[in-house]
């Protein structure tokens, strides 16, 4: 079995009836495989100095996720093989990413606020990368933003769903950009109001130059929800490049009210998006109340934006 890899951070292929979507680089060095074989992804490190260790750990309380070879999310120029004894040390803990050389400088140093614009025109011009995060209303992407910064306030968040009506900038290191969007599928929000947050997030989406990758956040405390599933797919079928982001996975409900545990609810929506793409994003499961997935975003992040710089 080979792993191939395509062309510019298009991760996926979507199958019929959209057009043909691919979703990461292709690399200098083909990827090579020659089995499928299940590693569990172990706890990913991000030290505040250089360099990043990356090291093997084991959390026997934690629920372990098992991942074949084929539905791992291997970045450009990155060597994958079943005989690699060190693979399992190199995918970040809950979720389906290895890591590759291009992992550094991931750490939050310094965060700020510039501007909200409601054109995408009007967003900053001094060409910084930038990570979009979206997701529908209520899904914790304020609560998210603040956590990956480690500020309480740095974006406001509100008991009120659909509040963010702009495009926010946030300035990371004077170097790059995190991006808040408007949350989607707020039912008590005006129909025309809707309507525009819509069309000039997609505009965003499709014109933004320096967007390097959208994180699309899914709610993974309760079951897929069809405008999440919409949404990804319309990601897709404009060739928007994309990782998929699980919160809330702090939260359990009991299985006698028939609710699911997170990692039940995120395999139950891949296996929803695998009827959109012959393969599958990379995803990441998070919270914000305990920090869980914290450092394997600023890590995955960090990889996507500097391939991005050198090429």
């Amino acid at each position: 079995m080979v792993v191939t890899q395509l062309p510019r951070f298009h991760y996926l292929v979507i199958k019929n009836p959209l057009p043909s979507f691919k979703f990461f680089p292709k690399p200098k060095v083909p990827i090579k495989s020659t089995a499928s074989t299940l590693f569990s992804a172990p706890k990913s490190t991000l030290s505040t100095t250089e360099p990043i260790p990356i090291t093997d750990f084991s959390l026997p309380d934690e629920p372990k996720l098992e991942i074949s070879l084929d539905k791992l999310f291997v970045p450009p120029e990155t060597l994958v093989s079943c005989d690699d004894s060190s693979l399992s040390t190199r995918i970040l803990k809950g979720s389906n990413i290895v890591l590759s050389k291009y992992a550094r400088d991931a750490q939050v140093v310094q965060a700020e606020f510039v501007k909200s614009s409601v054109r995408t025109e009007d967003c900053p011009s001094d060409g910084l990368p930038e990570f979009a995060l979206v997701g529908r209303s209520n899904v914790g992407k304020s609560s998210l933003l603040n956590s990956l910064v480690r500020r309480k306030r740095l974006a406001l968040t509100s008991k009120k769903p659909g509040k963010t009506q702009c495009i926010n900038h946030f300035r990371i290191n004077g170097s790059w950009y995190l991006v808040d969007l408007p949350g989607y599928g707020y039912a008590s929000a005006p129909q025309e109001l809707r309507t525009d947050w819509g069309k000039f997030t997609k505009d965003y989406f499709i014109n933004r130059s320096t967007l390097v990758s959208v994180f699309l956040l899914i709610d993974a405390s309760i079951p897929a929800k069809k405008i999440d599933l919409e949404y990804a797919s319309w990601l897709g079928q404009n060739q928007v490049p994309m990782t998929l982001i699980f919160t809330k996975c702090d939260k359990r409900k009991k299985k006698k009210n028939g609710g699911k545990r997170p990692e039940e609810n995120v395999k139950d929506f891949q296996e929803l998006i695998c009827g959109f793409f012959q393969t599958v994003p990379p995803w990441i499961m998070t919270s914000s109340v305990t920090n869980q997935g914290r450092d394997e975003i600023l890590l995955h992040m960090a990889q996507l934006r500097n391939y991005w710089l050198k090429h």
